[in-house]
């Protein structure tokens, strides 16, 4: 996961360029044609759904791995020096808003995944070309390399911008793709099994794609995917829509060969290795580095959760019950560059990820995985949906929903959110301190707050699974036009387990903001200093 991590930060970096625009860039006027592969064949998403439960019916086949020696040895300087020749680029002969580019095999990168245009109903497979890809510094040569080598996957451009990604897909399940602000951040998986338990996690393969040559005009494109794991067979269907907001609708068809203990619909992956609210790795002159800052939750009875991210000392694995959710998504709130004052990858930019179920999804939890982690290569947050119903081999199992990728979420709710969270040493300042305990301070903005006066009796409702809340308060904090709670708790054990914290501003009688939820890890005894 961090060796993937480095490539796709690099993505990022390159999605920071210059706008096409002020390049004064457009769509290469020449081509060369891309060449097929075997004989077209009939193809439609049912005929992709047969193909997946015709693959969970037998044994589970690995994909080879095995590549020449001179692109196996492909260190990270010579794989990235390598790209992929515009020209070549599929629909470049065409009248389409869109292009894709494909990915060379190499570095991390090893297993072969076959790419398909699909036009008029049938299905054209397209063979590897060596001359395909400018090979720059890698030292490869490309008559020395098998005419059958494959690809590792692809990335799309859109007409708004010839020059950066709207989107791409590589690696296991991953992609990822941009809002407005045209900055990779978080990663999509078409899905997680297993994650964050105590036996190694299962990553399925996409191992083919199918993408439809859009019509002219068309803003929208059809991409394919048949998917593949010890465990699971499925096909997949996206339509892609880039915007301010890019919208992702995937319908999934899933066939398991086997019970998966947990089933992770709609992935969510992403980094967290400091912010305002946790500095235990805060090691980096830049006083903030995350993708994202909190996991946002609508729940299936209307209420809205907040809960902050952050790099616990150990694996911390959350479940939040529930039934029929709206909609949930790792959001990078802060957007505020001096926070990070990283002119490099640019975090204030990061897109959030909102997922939206187009049915009900019945009974199950939105699951977190926060993973510890000493530095921002690594991908060390998940958040999914797992349905309580476990789909049985032999069946197929049907789910859909919506990515919508971009700087905000499109669902908002009209109570307050939580715009900061703090944290420190406890106590009163200026007074010894008789015992440890550690402050929280929440500030939130938005809905009815502006609108009450100063000495509005504003509550904040305060609840902990552990421990003792003391010097509670809530006040309006004019320089964000909202209110901010504060309260500390005093840790009354010796366990270093994990306390969850609960807390919403409330006005006579009525909630004024959304749920803030927190996992707070007291620290061991030895290390509760009083200052």
């Amino acid at each position: 996961m961090q060796k993937r991590r480095h490539f796709l930060r690099s993505l990022g970096r390159g999605a920071a360029l210059a706008t096409a625009g002020s390049l004064g860039l457009s769509w290469t006027e020449t081509f060369a044609a891309l060449k097929p592969l075997g004989r077209p064949q009939p193809f439609d998403f049912a005929a992709l759904k047969g193909q997946a439960r015709a693959l969970s019916a037998a044994p589970y086949v690995a994909r080879p791995d095995r590549l020449p020696a001179s692109v196996a040895g492909l260190d990270w300087d010579q794989y990235q020096s390598m790209q992929f020749r515009s020209d070549h680029a599929l629909w470049a002969d065409q009248d389409a808003r869109f292009r894709a580019k494909f990915f060379h095999l190499g570095l991390f990168f090893k297993k072969p995944v076959r790419m398909y245009e699909v036009a008029s109903g049938q299905a054209q497979e397209l063979a590897y070309d060596p001359a395909m890809f400018d090979y720059g510094q890698s030292g490869l040569k490309a008559g020395a390399l098998p005419a059958d080598l494959g690809f590792a996957g692809f990335r799309l451009n859109f007409h708004t911008d010839p020059v950066r990604d709207a989107a791409a897909f590589l690696g296991a399940s991953y992609f990822r793709a941009v809002g407005s602000e045209w900055q990779y951040g978080q990663s999509a998986r078409g899905l997680a099994i297993d994650t964050g338990m105590e036996r190694p996690e299962e990553f399925p393969d996409f191992v083919s794609y199918y993408l439809e040559r859009p019509a002219p005009g068309s803003n929208t494109l059809v991409v394919y995917a048949l998917l593949d794991s010890p465990s699971v067979s499925g096909a997949y269907r996206f339509a892609i829509t880039p915007g301010d907001t890019q919208v992702m609708d995937i319908d999934a068809a899933l066939y398991p060969r086997k019970v998966i203990e947990r089933l992770g619909i709609a992935p969510c992956t992403s980094m967290f290795q400091h912010g305002e609210n946790d500095h235990r790795m805060a090691n980096d002159w830049r006083s903030e580095i995350h993708d994202t800052d909190g996991l946002a939750m609508w729940r299936g009875n209307g209420e809205w959760v907040w809960r902050p991210l952050t790099n616990p000392p150990n694996l911390q694995f959350n479940a939040f019950t529930d039934k029929s959710p709206r909609g949930f998504g790792l959001v990078q709130r802060d957007r505020n560059f001096d926070h990070y004052q990283d002119d490099g990858v640019f975090y204030d930019r990061r897109p959030s990820l909102w997922v939206e179920p187009k049915s009900d999804w019945g009974e199950g939890s939105i699951q977190l995985v926060e993973i510890p982690t000493n530095d921002e290569t690594f991908d060390n947050i998940v958040a999914f949906w797992n349905p309580d119903r476990k789909p049985q081999p032999g069946q197929e199992w049907l789910v859909g929903y919506r990515l919508y990728w971009g700087a905000q979420p499109p669902a908002r709710s009209a109570l307050a959110h939580c715009v900061a969270t703090r944290t420190g040493l406890g106590g009163v300042v200026g007074k010894p301190r008789p015992y440890f305990s550690w402050r929280f301070a929440v500030d939130f903005t938005g809905g009815e707050l502006s609108r009450l006066g100063r000495d509005a009796k504003v509550e904040a409702v305060i609840t902990a699974s552990r421990g003792k809340v003391e010097i509670t308060s809530a006040r309006p904090l004019e320089a964000i036009d909202g209110w901010r709670a504060m309260f500390d708790l005093k840790p009354e054990d010796a366990s270093t387990q994990a306390i969850t914290l609960r807390l919403f501003l409330r006005h006579e009688g009525k909630p004024l903001t959304e749920t803030w939820l927190y996992q707070y890890v007291p620290p061991a005894v030895a290390d509760r200093k009083v200052v």
